[in-house]
């Protein structure tokens, strides 16, 4: 799927669009210079064998706020086959994208390897999340067996400006049980925050995250924060005011639901 816009008479429009396979993009509508459209995996989750791609741009001067319909699910493999997930984004000089999924649910016996590549110009914003549920605690279920790969990158003008990476392989469960990995949580959380008013949000989140929290600047625009929780309604708790203060308007209405 491949969605880019571009700045009309008075809002932000659509300026390439096209989709195929159960990868859909639904409601692309502008209110002002921001384009809000919302995700679809209409196969219902990722298993082995399955392939994703999403590739998106906001031009200048406009605003892509992306989000999902639903949380993904990342279902039981076959032997050998794993779901591939791509996304990757462009933001233009004094453009912005908000990067919003809803959670991704691990379950067990899951095989996942997802990147996010984001290609930032100079003066170009970002807001972005990217949250995961370790399984279906309520259910009894426990990860002792998935194979789960993670990387986000972002570049600004070609030069790195954050890397971050992880793999989780056979019992997930027993690794994040470590005090000095996870500690038991059962679901985390990463955001990124590129724009000049990173700085102004530092003290906010630090004062109001828990203990199992934690954000720093690594650059004077560039604000990344952590979080983990104990599952997914307590990560919600935590990350949606969050989410609204640096996305500066509410979040997208398929988050409320």
């Amino acid at each position: 799927m491949h969605l880019s816009t571009k700045p009309g008479a008075d809002r932000a429009v659509l300026d390439e669009f096209r989709q195929s396979g159960s990868f859909k993009c639904l409601f692309p509508r502008a209110r002002g210079p921001q384009l809000d459209a919302v995700l679809l995996n209409t196969a219902g989750g990722v298993t082995g064998g399955d392939q994703f791609a999403v590739s998106a741009q906001a031009s200048a001067q406009t605003t892509l706020t992306l989000t999902t319909q639903a949380c993904e699910r990342a279902y039981k493999a076959q032997p050998g086959e794993i779901g591939q997930i791509r996304n990757r984004l462009r933001v233009a000089q004094q453009g912005r994208i908000n990067w919003l999924p809803q959670e991704t649910i691990l379950f067990n016996g899951s095989a996942l390897h997802r990147q996010l590549h984001i290609d930032l110009a100079p003066e170009a914003a970002l807001l972005m999340v990217e949250p995961v549920i370790f399984g279906r605690p309520a259910m009894g279920e426990r990860l002792t067996n998935i194979r789960f790969r993670d990387r986000v990158e972002i570049r600004r003008a070609g030069v790195p400006l954050f890397l971050d990476a992880m793999s989780l392989t056979g019992d997930a469960q027993a690794h994040l049980a470590q005090p000095f990995v996870a500690n038991g949580a059962g679901a985390m959380a990463l955001v990124v925050l590129v724009d000049r008013t990173a700085e102004s949000h530092l003290r906010h989140l630090q004062d109001t995250l828990p203990a199992t929290g934690g954000a720093s600047l690594i650059a004077q625009d560039t604000l990344v924060m952590r979080l983990l929780a104990e599952d997914g309604y307590a990560l919600r708790q935590s990350l949606l005011p969050i989410l609204h203060r640096l996305n500066g308007a509410p979040l997208p209405r398929c988050w409320m639901m």
